[in-house]
């Protein structure tokens, strides 16, 4: 997978958005104004994702292109990359987790609004 079809992605959700709150090369994708995604453009081979705790340690384990997420809380981000031993559609499985791992947390206030739009 390339760095612009994981963009493309994580854009075509419900409510995402996009920003360089950071710097200019980290591109940080959220859904109504949370945090679900750190795609690093300088590199262009990588992408920061939100993970349930335990589900992170076991693809840490499990594969070379999963590791624990620099500047990020080790317990709950992940770093994936692209040319490494992750497939596409695992790829797309980590962005939709991260996505519904942050709808999670919403609010009842927060939550009505996205079931909304």
């Amino acid at each position: 997978m390339n760095i612009e079809s994981v963009r493309e992605y994580c854009l075509s959700k419900k409510a995402v958005t996009e920003s360089f709150p950071f710097d200019d090369t980290s591109l940080v994708v959220k859904v109504m104004d949370k945090m679900f995604a750190l795609i690093d453009l300088e590199s262009a081979n990588k992408i920061a994702l939100k993970c349930d705790p335990v589900y992170a340690l076991e693809l840490r384990d499990k594969y070379n292109g999963i590791e624990s997420a620099y500047h990020f809380n080790k317990k709950y981000w992940n770093q994936v990359f692209f040319d490494q031993d992750v497939d596409d559609k695992l790829i797309k499985d980590l962005i939709d987790h991260s996505y519904e791992e942050v709808l999670r947390k919403f609010t009842k206030k927060m939550r009505a609004e996205y079931d909304e739009l």
